[in-house]
C-alpha cells in the first residue's frame, strides 16, 4: 500500500449527493446506469455513470445518497460525459457497493 500525504488527500473533494434520476446506459461497454445527482447549492446537479447495475435496480437508486468525488476531469463513455465519480467498495467477483453516509446529510457536505 503506497502512503499519501495529508494534503494529497485534501485535494480531492468528496461530498455526499442525492441520486435524482437514473437511466439505463445500453451504450456504455460493460453494463451501467447514468446517474443525475444532486450535490447541493454549490455544485449543482452532475452526471455519472456507474457500473451497478449486478447489485440495485433503478428504483433502489433513486434518492439514495451517494459520495462522489467532485474534482475529477470530466471523461466521455460512450455519448455521456460522466462529471463526477459515484464512489463504492469492489468485491472480489466485480460487483459494487455503493459508498453513502449511515444518516441523511446535505447534498454537497464535504467528507471530512
Amino acid at each position: 500500500m503506497n502512503t499519501i500525504s495529508w494534503q494529497d488527500f485534501e485535494n480531492v473533494d468528496l461530498r455526499a449527493g442525492t441520486i435524482i434520476r437514473v437511466e439505463d446506459f445500453p451504450k456504455a461497454r460493460k453494463p451501467a446506469f447514468k446517474l443525475w445527482i444532486d450535490l447541493g447549492e454549490e455544485i449543482g446537479i452532475k452526471q455519472s455513470s456507474a457500473q451497478i447495475t449486478a447489485r440495485y435496480t433503478k428504483d433502489d437508486l433513486l434518492n439514495k445518497q451517494v459520495l462522489c468525488v467532485v474534482n475529477f476531469p470530466v471523461k466521455q463513455i460512450a455519448d455521456f460525459k460522466s462529471e463526477v465519480l459515484t464512489t463504492g467498495f469492489i468485491l472480489p467477483d466485480g460487483e459494487v457497493i455503493l459508498a453513502s453516509p449511515d444518516f441523511a446529510v446535505a447534498n454537497g457536505t464535504r467528507l471530512a
